[in-house]
């Protein structure tokens, strides 16, 4: 049974826009399928068009938020998760709130007076998902939340943490915080490479935290993103697995074990300069109702086994079952009880 607060996640908590749209409204945008990008100026209208012109769900989410809600449906046991990011004061945070105390979720949220609760627009087409984040007031995040002795409580009670790389553009000062406190106390550290321009435009940042990170997720594009940024002259994502897993460590207490998906194609373990492949669990093409939230509950469910003491293997089934689930539904939702044993 996992211990009350075990796992802390920080992150963008983002209402998620989800519609299916068309190639016309893609390029019109300028968007491309199976990325994940900021939004930008010319993005600013494509919200209330797809709200207009689609029919539009509207799901909690925001990378971080979706491994944390995924993992504590796994572990079935009210509050053995917790979670903190910036919301603003208005219907979506409210909404926000709710959701995650439905979910079982400890949620600390700093809660911005000045902007509004950031939203993601998930594009759907041929059930392959691409989103653009209007990070709002998620953008506002402020290590002071952080520090206050209530917020701070749920580091010191957890012993497992995960952080998108999507907060490295918010508030890597918080993230280095929480990185030095499991690096001190013996605990473990993860985060995700979670998108491209992420490895490309704040490479710095990544690099600065990498020596922390226990566990490094992220998926096939994105290794090899980080593997061009870094001169690697390797396209062979177990080849960047290992070399990831390799890169120096601030404490030598835990290795680094590094988890590259790869959609359909098997999960890539790297750990001790080894590699080991996990097929996935392969779905009929018919099933698959959308991508959005695949890689965030793949991470959930490895770390409910994770958190509890379980063996890689294990992480890496319940990771694949939780995917499977989440690709089956509209954006990062899942049925009241898991059948994963």
């Amino acid at each position: 049974m996992a211990a009350e607060g075990i796992l802390l996640g920080m992150g963008n908590p983002l209402l998620d826009i989800s519609a299916v749209v068309d190639e016309a409204f893609l390029s019109k945008y300028d968007i491309k399928l199976n990325n994940a990008i900021l939004a930008e100026e010319k993005h600013v209208p494509m919200y209330e068009e797809m709200s207009t012109k689609y029919t539009v769900e509207y799901i909690a989410g925001g990378a971080t938020q979706n491994s944390i809600r995924v993992a504590q449906w796994l572990l079935q046991r009210p509050g053995a998760t917790s979670y903190m990011g910036c919301i603003g004061k208005d219907k979506f945070g409210e909404e926000m709130k709710r959701d995650a105390k439905l979910a079982g979720v400890t949620a600390h949220y700093y809660e911005d007076e000045s902007a509004p609760t950031g939203t993601c627009a998930v594009c759907v087409v041929g059930g392959e998902r691409s989103l653009i984040a209007n990070l709002s007031a998620a953008n506002c995040y402020k290590s002071e939340h952080l520090k206050r002795p209530e917020n701070w409580a749920l580091v010191e009670k957890a012993k497992y943490f995960y952080i998108a790389g999507f907060f490295l553009t918010v508030s890597p000062d918080s993230i280095q915080l929480v990185a030095e406190h499991a690096a001190a106390n013996k605990k473990y550290f993860s985060m995700n490479l979670s998108a491209p321009f992420i490895c490309e435009f704040f490479k710095d940042a990544q690099e600065k935290v990498l020596p922390y990170i226990d566990y490094v997720f992220g998926n096939e594009t994105e290794a090899r993103t980080f593997s061009k940024v870094h001169g690697w002259e390797t396209d062979n994502v177990e080849e960047i697995t290992i070399k990831i897993s390799q890169w120096p460590k601030a404490s030598g207490t835990h290795k680094r074990i590094t988890v590259i998906t790869q959609g359909a194609d098997p999960v890539v373990v790297a750990e001790d300069g080894k590699v080991k492949l996990f097929p996935v669990i392969l779905l009929p093409k018919e099933k698959l109702v959308d991508t959005n939230g695949a890689g965030d509950a793949f991470v959930g469910g490895f770390l409910s086994q994770l958190v509890q003491e379980k063996p890689i293997e294990e992480c890496v089934r319940a990771g694949n079952y939780a995917a499977n689930v989440i690709i089956q539904r509209s954006g990062c939702t899942y049925p009241e009880k898991p059948d994963f044993s």
